[in-house]
């Protein structure tokens, strides 16, 4: 017999976990499984939990949101860092807008993805660490991104990704500049920024990530898009019109490719790390560490591509 370990978000998303976790275990039973449920408590004891108990067991799932991911791949990467052993993973999404799992074409069914974590395959993905946190798909700096950690959890359960529309209209008008040196693999800009990303995404926020249609999920490199502050309703509008067709070669756009990037500000810079607040500092170290995760994925398409 086979030991997992279900990590549950009992309060994420839209779909009501609750009513499919007996038939959820029952799947992971059937396929030769012990399993053991842990109801998450907050983001710093899940990680916790993970990192502690994780290595019992065979097969770590978690159902939630992308914080709940975020927070367990968190508690597998520590723990793999200690024990120098890969611990397997699946991710049955039950958030608000789950767009990881977009990315990776997992079923947003909780009970077919079940199904298909017992029918898949291990793939090896690449997971961003920020300091001293790990993200698996994004890390943003910049206007709109406190929104994803300060929109109340019922307003996101309620109204998915509308949510965010919603809260991001209040802050148009109080969009900070920031002031920054970045360095990439063997590259440097200098600038004035309102807004930036680090992903390994397809989706960001429940739309479409902009920069991302040559992106790999296992290449060891991120796609870094920062927009520079606009002076004027008119370079406003061009930055807007560029990154709704996707089209990043404005001079106020700069988009690169790479394994690792520095951000330097004489002042403090606050973050989010997969929709959750990452910390403020001056000096932000990012880098991407190639395939350290192995996920089952049963559609592998997407990570294929």
């Amino acid at each position: 017999m086979k030991n997992l370990l279900f990590v549950v978000n009992p309060k994420a998303g839209r779909t009501v976990i609750k009513s499919d976790l007996i038939n959820i275990i029952e799947i992971f039973s059937n396929a030769g499984y012990a399993v053991e449920v842990y109801p998450t408590k907050g983001q710093e004891q899940t990680e916790q939990y993970v990192y502690e108990n994780a290595e019992r067991f065979d097969l770590v799932v978690c159902a939630g949101g992308d914080g709940t991911l975020d927070n367990t791949v968190g508690g597998i990467m520590m723990l793999e860092r200690k024990i120098k052993k890969r611990i397997h993973m699946g991710y049955i999404p039950c958030g608000s807008t789950n767009d990881y799992a977009r990315s990776l074409k997992i079923s947003l069914d909780p009970v077919q993805a079940a199904k298909d974590i017992v029918e898949g395959d291990i793939c090896h993905v690449d997971v961003g660490k920020l300091e001293n946190t790990f993200f698996i798909y994004v890390a943003a700096f910049g206007a709109f991104t406190e929104i994803s950690y300060s929109t109340p959890q019922n307003l996101k359960n309620a109204l998915g990704h509308a949510a965010y529309v919603m809260e991001a209209g209040k802050s148009v008008l109080n969009m900070k500049s920031y002031n920054m040196k970045v360095l990439f693999d063997d590259d440097e800009v200098e600038g004035n920024f309102v807004y930036g990303q680090i992903t390994n995404s397809l989706s960001i926020g429940g739309f479409k990530n902009f920069g991302s249609k040559n992106m790999s999920f296992s290449d060891g490199k991120f796609e870094t898009v920062l927009i520079k502050t606009p002076e004027n309703p008119l370079e406003l509008q061009r930055i807007i019109n560029s990154l709704l067709m996707d089209d990043l070669s404005d001079e106020m756009i700069v988009f690169r490719e790479s394994s690792r990037v520095v951000i330097k500000s004489k002042e403090e810079v606050p973050w989010t790390v997969d929709g959750e607040y990452g910390g403020s500092f001056k000096t932000t170290r990012v880098s991407n560490i190639r395939k350290a995760v192995s996920m089952t994925l049963k559609d592998k398409s997407a990570f294929l591509g």
